[in-house]
């Protein structure tokens, strides 16, 4: 780990019992309010992008607090994947599992032009949900999806390997527990 990685991961704080008794919940608030912290997350995210890029993407909702700023420091747009009923206009919507259940993510059906080169940027990949519906969706509108960059991954859950199932192999994480 660099000393960027291990500062990431000293400020992320479990919370045991949360949302369900048994889970340990991983809180990145204490991340967020540290500019340092912070900063060497975005660094690091940055850090591991292959080559150009056109967009970042982000999810809804922690995923805009980290894709906003790498698309600043990449100078990429940056483009919201959402909840439903978020999104105004003609948009694109993907099912998918959770860790808890079942939910769904939507982007404008015209957000991403055919051929651009996308980075997914999120907090955390748990099981590989959200970004594998994200992938679909950047899949249905012709984009290249790059690469996948995470501050966290919670590599007991197997995302990494469900993504790769779905044919996702390009992904990073600033830290792995």
């Amino acid at each position: 780990m660099t000393s960027r990685s291990e500062l990431v991961a000293s400020l992320i704080r479990d919370v045991p019992d949360f949302p369900r008794p048994g889970v340990v919940f991983k809180d990145i608030t204490p991340l967020l309010a540290s500019h340092e912290g912070f900063t060497a997350a975005i660094d690091e995210l940055v850090a591991a992008v292959p080559g150009p890029i056109d967009v970042v993407v982000g999810m809804e909702a922690r995923g805009f607090i980290f894709a906003a700023p790498v698309a600043l420091a990449l100078g990429a747009g940056f483009v919201p994947v959402r909840k439903p009923g978020k999104l105004p206009g003609d948009v694109l919507t993907e099912d998918f599992e959770l860790e808890y259940g079942t939910s769904q993510l939507v982007v404008h059906a015209d957000a991403i032009g055919e051929g651009a080169r996308v980075l997914v940027v999120d907090d955390v990949l748990a099981t590989g949900g959200t970004v594998g519906a994200t992938a679909e969706l950047l899949r249905r509108l012709g984009a290249e999806l790059v690469h996948v960059a995470v501050v966290m991954e919670l590599g007991f859950l197997g995302g990494r390997e469900r993504l790769a199932e779905r044919g996702v192999t390009r992904c990073s994480a600033v830290v792995t527990v």
